[in-house]
């Protein structure tokens, strides 16, 4: 049987961990909860590049890389796809699709940093779903707004931020709670294809509220790619009869 090293970051990919046997690895990048309910070995932290993703690959006699990550981890993706090429292993990766707007959503693409902020200008209470990012520009924010980011952990954040620490999923009602708390004129979303944290577009649709949604970067070529994880697992029980 193929021994699998797992690279995670989403919930399809703990979900899968948690089919996988003793002799298999799930690695997480250290951000967030750590599962404790695993027959799989797990392991938390980096690897040192793609140069160390390979040595950890041979050391280990890893003979398939699966990248389960975020569909905005786009260097550990790059990471992976070199580090199997380099050890000689198959890499395969699933990619979820992403949302797609519907009749009365008001969608508008963004780039990267500056173009989010320069879309941002005409608002003044953005709620940003981006992660910790902004949590680095916090003391930038224009003297006319006021922004609420929602992360995986809460900090202070002054007078003109509030940053909120939670989890998905998010039910739809404590979405709606949310958006009526803040009176928040523009959300801030990558476009992740989560069903976790699908309801605040509802929610926004629901309200008029512009959606600025970061663009999802380029991911490399792999061996196999599958867009849900069921499609995922059986091919693994294919390849590990």
């Amino acid at each position: 049987m193929k021994r699998i090293l797992l690279l995670g970051g989403i919930g399809e990919a703990l979900a899968l961990a948690r089919r996988l046997g003793a002799e298999h690895i799930y690695s997480l990048a250290g951000l967030g909860k750590v599962p404790e309910d695993l027959t799989c070995q797990m392991r938390v932290g980096g690897f040192g590049g793609a140069e160390g993703l390979a040595d950890f690959i041979h050391r280990e006699g890893i003979e398939l890389l699966v990248d389960a990550t975020h569909p905005y981890a786009a260097q550990i993706s790059r990471n992976a796809a070199r580090a199997a090429a380099q050890a000689g292993i198959p890499c395969w990766a699933l990619r979820r699709p992403g949302w797609m707007a519907s009749a009365g959503d008001d969608w508008r693409e963004v780039f990267d940093w500056p173009s989010l902020i320069a879309a941002l200008a005409p608002f003044q209470r953005p709620l940003f779903t981006l992660g910790r990012e902004p949590l680095e520009h916090l003391h930038e924010i224009p003297a006319h707004q006021h922004w609420t980011v929602r992360c995986l952990q809460g900090q202070p954040a002054g007078e003109r931020a509030e940053v909120i620490g939670a989890r998905g999923p998010f039910s739809l009602e404590d979405e709606r709670a949310l958006f009526a708390r803040l009176n928040c004129d523009v959300l801030v979303s990558k476009n992740s294809g989560s069903a976790a944290t699908e309801h605040k577009l509802q929610i926004a649709r629901e309200r008029g509220v512009p959606v600025l949604v970061l663009q999802r970067p380029s991911l490399p070529a792999v061996d196999r790619e599958f867009s849900e994880a069921e499609a995922l697992w059986q091919a693994l029980q294919v390849a590990n009869p």
